[in-house]
């Protein structure tokens, strides 16, 4: 039935959703062309299109989507057409992604655009990691795959995360997979060994690697498998088949010195690797250094992690002169290293060749002072753009402060602002503030928690960023503010109560081992204030 309304009169009439005026059809084709050539945090992912053929593929987009619905549409044309305008947007939305994860294409003079084709509307993605984790078997994965081998599917993506593959299931996925080998572009065996022997695992490894062995893969994602060397070697004929990777995933892989060279090894060309995510490894500084042979041979790198791997300065001195070739990086994560001020001063080097960075996760890096005003100087200077900057947990003292304020005023498009857990004290807060109060209108996260901060330093805090149109959540919990500091903050938030975080580990009496320095206590904290009050933080002029 058609959906039904009441007119004035209290007469019931119908109203039918289906098919979308022609006005409509014309005002989605012009969003979907501005959500493929504008920024997003799909086109700061993928790259974005040229307007000309942004509205190009909208058209196409827009075509596709309203063929298969209207095709849905036609089966029950008794009904309201609800269920065909759902499918008509997500199919616009699918078709977008997968634009924006092809990326632009160079058109020969002449030439015309490819058309996309209606089989692009079919499912692409074929994704049994939903649910809980369990052990798969040759019955069930028989089951499972079914879907798989039906002729003429149009699969580019398999998900077989949290599910376990055992030696038989293996054996039945392998000559499916073999069969896919020339349309399969992405793959995600993550967690797929969980709880198999070492034994039998090495050999579900070397059955998938084998079946998927020159696949023409776009993106590779191993992680969560403990893999070890001897895990890395087992996917070895996949990784050597690899020449156009763009996207490759080995988090939380056990990846040891011995496994970082096999990695480097078995791949043969990474020129258009654009993300490469190591997070969580047991890498130390000599796997680093064969890391960073990859990264150095990555030219169009635009996304790295490599957090939690226990590198060190020599490691991280390696990596960082590395990253100089990588000059379209837009995200850096190297937190939780064991850097220190050399690996940091080399990194701040290699920052001045990233131009379009937008999000540094540099938190708990061991940096201290030299190495965060280094990076601070030169982040000044260059990543206009940049939106993130982490940097808690290196004991940065109020010494840096005048750099860091420098650097966070320039920075107009900051959303997130992590300065957690380091010692910058009243002083240091004071000078941040007074660098976020002109503009920042997009900030949304500050976390100043843990800084030795006081009375003083929380107002001054409080007052900057207040009126912060999109600001969502201040964390100054964990500091040495006084009870009345407390309820000055609370009152300066009290239109904004949800945006003040938690003060719960707050200690008022609380004071570091060090005798107080000037303008740590609550008398001196007005004055330290006052003689900061007309501090001028300003970018540097050319």
């Amino acid at each position: 039935m058609d959906a039904t309304t009441m007119n004035p009169e209290g007469q019931a009439f119908s109203i039918k959703l289906w098919p979308p005026s022609e006005s409509t059809r014309l005002l989605l084709v012009e969003r979907m062309a501005n959500n493929l050539s504008t920024p997003s945090i799909f086109t700061r992912k993928y790259g974005s299109l040229s307007t000309e053929e942004a509205g190009e593929n909208a058209k196409q987009i827009e075509e596709v989507a309203f063929s298969a619905a209207n095709q849905h549409y036609e089966k029950e044309p008794d009904g309201d057409g609800g269920s065909a305008v759902q499918l008509y947007a997500k199919e616009c939305s699918k078709l977008i992604l997968e634009i924006l994860k092809r990326g632009p294409i160079t058109k020969v003079d002449g030439e015309e655009p490819a058309s996309m084709t209606s089989s692009e509307a079919c499912e692409t993605v074929f994704d049994i990691s939903k649910g809980q984790r369990a052990f798969v078997e040759a019955e069930e994965a028989e089951k499972l795959l079914r879907p798989l081998k039906e002729p003429g599917n149009s699969y580019t993506k398999i998900i077989f995360s949290n599910r376990s593959f055992g030696l038989g299931a293996a054996r039945v996925a392998e000559p499916i997979l073999a069969s896919l080998k020339d349309q399969l572009k992405e793959v995600d065996l993550s967690d797929f060994i969980a709880g198999r022997s070492e034994g039998e695992a090495l050999e579900v490894m070397t059955i998938f690697s084998e079946a998927l062995e020159g696949c023409v893969l776009r993106s590779l994602d191993l992680s969560n498998n403990a893999l070890g060397e001897k895990g890395i070697r087992a996917f070895g004929a996949l990784l050597k088949s690899q020449g156009s990777l763009e996207e490759l995933y080995l988090m939380n892989d056990g990846i040891s010195e011995e496994a970082a060279r096999a990695v480097c090894e078995l791949i043969p060309s990474t020129e258009k690797l654009r993300v490469l995510q190591f997070h969580n490894n047991m890498t130390g500084d000599e796997g680093a250094l064969a890391i960073s042979v990859v990264v150095k041979r990555s030219p169009l790198l635009e996304d790295f992690q490599c957090s939690s791997t226990r590198i060190g300065s020599e490691g991280g001195v390696a990596l960082s002169e590395a990253l100089q070739t990588c000059t379209n990086l837009k995200k850096l994560d190297l937190r939780d290293d064991m850097f220190g001020v050399a690996a940091g001063v080399a990194l701040s080097k290699s920052l001045a060749k990233h131009g379009d960075l937008t999000e540094a996760y540099l938190s708990y890096l061991n940096l201290e002072d030299e190495g965060a005003v280094a990076i601070a100087n030169v982040l000044k200077e260059s990543a206009p753009s940049l939106e993130v900057l982490e940097m808690a947990g290196n004991d940065i003292t109020a010494e840096a402060a005048p750099a860091l304020a420098a650097c966070i005023a320039a920075k107009q498009l900051i959303t997130n602002l992590n300065l957690a857990e380091n010692e910058l004290r009243d002083e240091g807060a004071i000078q941040i503030s007074k660098a976020l109060e002109d503009g920042h209108a997009r900030l949304k996260e500050v976390d100043l928690s843990s800084n030795c901060m006081r009375r003083a330093g929380a107002r001054c805090l409080a007052r900057a960023l207040v009126h912060k149109p999109g600001l969502k959540w201040l964390n100054i919990n964990g500091n040495f503010i006084s009870d009345e500091g407390i309820d000055e903050v609370k009152s300066i938030f009290n239109e904004f109560p949800n945006v003040l975080g938690s003060l719960d580990e707050n200690d008022p009496e609380g004071e570091d081992d060090n005798v107080n320095k000037p303008g740590e206590g609550e008398d001196e904290g007005d004055e330290l204030e006052s003689k900061l009050k007309n501090l001028e933080v300003h970018q540097e002029e050319e």
